[in-house]
């Protein structure tokens, strides 16, 4: 597999879910957010999971919004802030009600343990994705090749000095979120740990 085959959707929400997380992300989370449906949609094709392209897309452009100063809620964890701008996002891109539901579950999800495949193909992916990204879980399940063309045209800049500030910050907001649980669990040093900062 080459970085070539990844499936990228060319649609209107699509474009529009990039440009919302572009103005409102660093560059170091906006390249994570791209990376994170790039390796969602590279790892789902070599292990032929069948998966909605413009579903996982949109999840992955928005599904750290919540850590936002704009979209940051102290009410909710970031994840499921996400999944409300998600929600109203693709309300606006006229998907009927389950759709729009669907986009905001991918997005509270990925911070679950584990997604079944076989119910929540997207979840399961973004989950996996994300996960690679921040912590290096599971990053030779990507082609080699592969992860290395998306580093070189998406570098991660400082994403694990910015991701660790944000997760310990919600962390510390949130004690009850799984965000709160991910801190206490170790979390800062498996974003430290990530061997996709050393290649």
């Amino acid at each position: 597999m080459r970085y070539d085959d990844i499936v990228l959707p060319d649609t209107p929400v699509c474009h529009a879910a990039r440009e919302i997380a572009a103005k409102y992300h660093t560059p170091s989370l906006m390249n994570h957010s791209i990376r994170a449906y790039l390796f969602a949609a590279a790892y789902g094709q070599a292990n032929g999971i069948a998966f909605d392209a413009e579903l996982l897309y949109v999840s992955a452009m928005l599904h750290d919004m919540g850590l936002t100063p704009e979209f940051d809620s102290h009410a909710v964890p970031f994840e499921e802030a996400g999944g409300h701008l998600a929600w109203a996002v693709t309300a606006g891109a006229g998907w009927p009600e389950e759709r729009r539901v669907r986009a905001a579950e991918v997005i509270v999800r990925h911070m679950w343990d584990e997604v079944p495949v076989d119910s929540d193909p997207e979840g399961h992916l973004l989950e996996l994705s994300t996960g690679m990204d921040i912590s290096g879980r599971r990053t030779d399940d990507i082609p080699p090749g592969v992860r290395e063309e998306v580093l070189r045209r998406h570098p991660r800049l400082d994403l694990a000095q910015e991701f660790a500030g944000c997760i310990a910050e919600q962390g510390r907001r949130k004690p009850s979120s799984i965000a709160g649980a991910f801190l206490r669990g170790g979390v800062l040093d498996r974003i430290a740990a990530n061997p996709l900062d050393r290649l």
